[in-house]
């Protein structure tokens, strides 16, 4: 054996075990794991955060290593069928059916089987998969998404499986990019640079986007391309890839207003004429008149009729039945005043000062995101990519936390009726609440002195 190479086991030898055994787990997580075996579920990715855990502490300065660690554990997956989500049924349903000259916001998957089928030979297959709640609404996935379902579908020969391995790619090179992009913002932001493996190597990004191929990668990647090319280079150029990040999910939409207060006036109406206008050519090949009837009746579904994983929501619902209401129609109302809470946060604090620093940005980012999803009715894990993200540009880690306690909602699968533990729910947003708000007064000089428009040094 070549001495550089005893060299290198004599000092790495630990962590090359360490990331042995995560292959291990992540194989035996993607090829021999039920969503409906909670204990299991719960146990592997446990071991699996804690490993990420001893990686990035023991080689957060090997750079290598952890890349290609990364990119190790993610190839595991590239010959699994996502096992947490039958989503991907879908994505390949709506690709072929773009590729195909359809349309996924013009018919549903049950009334397109009534008239046959024709001309879709996975049709049977994609159908039963997705499940009867994806069959019988209209597809919920933005425009760009729908591009990127349709390249994957061409990609993979119409096949499912050659569907799912071109998604996989993708999602990957989104992945590396963000590492990419991610580690030079924060080098810029005087942030230390091996906080983005907190994101690369976390079990969350790893099961949910690289192995149950859910699109939050891809959004993140043109999000953090815009911000970059705001920082670096145009805010005319940052606009583009912006709006794609929204045309992959809508989500990047609730950050809009905070781009004001880094641009001013005169840009920041150019850079959102120039997002609406990719957002409005995105659309336009897809567009019907019936388009955005259709697409808020499906979204209107995800705000006001399903319940998942909810933090204060649950507790507010629990007094409103209390109080004699009914949950179905509770719900209903709630989900209205949610997205509107959230846009009177970023509202308000797009007309601080500080916001026009980028430095400062990510905080006020975060602080939208966090109301949004502690008061949603529905945080599915893979909803905690982007605050995750987020969070590392900030001095607050309870979205790490939260990455890590997440798990807890897969257990309401571990019967065939879905029923969530109410002790299990507790213990995650109890932990998660209590973190940040430890962070909140362990940072409350800086958060006081941040109101006050003052340097944290002058409030001392």
């Amino acid at each position: 054996m070549p001495r550089a190479l005893v060299t290198y086991w004599n000092l790495h030898r630990i962590s090359i075990l360490l990331l042995a055994l995560g292959l291990g787990l992540y194989a035996a997580f993607a090829y021999d794991l039920a969503r409906a075996d909670s204990v299991k579920l719960v146990t592997l990715y446990a071991a699996l955060f804690f490993l990420a855990f001893k990686l990035i502490q023991f080689e957060k300065w090997n750079y290598r290593f952890l890349v290609v660690g990364g990119i190790l554990m993610r190839l595991v997956f590239f010959l699994a069928e996502p096992n947490l989500s039958q989503d991907f049924y879908r994505f390949v349903w709506d690709g072929i059916l773009v590729l195909d000259g359809g349309n996924p916001y013009a018919i549903t998957p049950d009334a397109f089987m009534e008239q046959g089928g024709r001309g879709f030979p996975l049709a049977e297959t994609l159908h039963q998969g997705m499940g009867s709640l994806s069959a019988r609404n209209y597809s919920n996935y933005p425009p760009v998404n729908q591009y990127f379902f349709a390249l994957a579908v061409w990609l993979g020969g119409k096949t499912l499986w050659g569907s799912l391995l071109a998604m996989r790619a993708l999602l990957l090179a989104a992945d590396i990019g963000i590492l990419y992009l991610g580690r030079k913002l924060l080098r810029s932001l005087n942030k230390p640079p091996q906080l983005i493996f907190w994101y690369f190597l976390n079990p969350l990004i790893i099961v949910e986007l690289g192995g149950n191929l859910h699109f939050e990668g891809l959004m993140i990647f043109f999000f953090l391309m815009g911000f970059y090319l705001l920082v670096h280079a145009s805010w005319v150029w940052a606009a583009i890839p912006y709006a794609l990040s929204i045309g992959v999910k809508l989500m990047p939409l609730l950050l809009l207003p905070l781009f004001w207060p880094l641009l001013g006036w005169k840009r920041g109406f150019g850079f959102y004429a120039i997002t609406a206008a990719t957002l409005g050519l995105a659309v336009y090949p897809l567009y019907f008149p019936e388009f955005l009837p259709h697409y808020l009746q499906t979204l209107k579904l995800w705000f006001s009729n399903f319940e998942f994983n909810a933090g204060l929501y649950t507790l507010a619902e629990k007094l409103a039945v209390w109080q004699g209401a009914k949950p179905w129609e509770f719900i209903a109302d709630y989900g209205r005043y949610v997205p509107w809470l959230t846009a009177l946060v970023a509202g308000l604090l797009c007309f601080h000062p500080k916001m026009r620093s980028p430095r400062h940005w990510f905080t006020g980012a975060l602080g939208v995101f966090s109301v949004y999803y502690l008061t949603a009715a529905v945080v599915h894990p893979w909803y905690l990519a982007f605050p995750l993200l987020l969070s590392l540009f900030t001095r607050f880690r309870f979205p790490i936390a939260w990455s890590a306690l997440v798990v807890l909602s897969y257990t309401a699968y571990a019967s065939e009726v879905v029923e969530e533990l109410p002790l299990l729910l507790f213990v995650e947003y109890f932990i998660v609440i209590g973190y940040m708000v430890y962070e909140i007064v362990r940072m409350r000089r800086d958060i006081y002195a941040f109101f006050k428009k003052e340097s944290p040094k002058s409030a001392n």
